[in-house]
């Protein structure tokens, strides 16, 4: 398996003081915001060399951002790798017994099929698989 990293998430409890700091003092580029609705969620992207620092701005208290941020504060929140066939990949991590928020597939940002795989398994850390859709 081939796998290049996507972007890193970051889970922000106030955003303009994010913004503050990659935007105004690093003076990187932020894209416009996404909502992902299925993670009640505001994705705010930014380009970094191949890959992108994801802020993650809960858009409601039940979000698991927003859960996590009451639980930890704020910080890194995932890892993404991209992958090319992410159905093969997650049967192959579950073939060897590997621990999966998202045994399937399901919609992400910017179109992109995504999975979660359980920290439990990734040594604690929250990796996030992720195709892009093709054109």
């Amino acid at each position: 398996m081939k796998a290049t990293l996507d972007h890193i998430g970051i889970a922000v409890r106030d955003l303009g003081q994010a913004l503050a700091f990659y935007r105004d003092a690093l003076g990187l580029e932020v894209e416009p915001p996404e909502e992902v609705p299925s993670q009640r969620v505001r994705a705010h992207v930014v380009p970094v060399g191949e890959a992108t620092i994801e802020l993650l701005e809960p858009t409601s208290a039940e979000s698991p951002i927003a859960r996590f941020i009451e639980k930890r504060g704020p910080g890194i929140h995932h890892v993404t790798l991209r992958v090319d066939d992410l159905c093969d990949v997650l049967a192959r991590l579950q073939a060897r017994g590997i621990r999966l928020i998202d045994e399937q597939p399901r919609p992400g940002a910017k179109g992109a099929l995504i999975a979660f795989v359980h920290p439990a398994s990734t040594h604690g850390v929250l990796v996030e698989l992720t195709q892009r859709v093709r054109d």
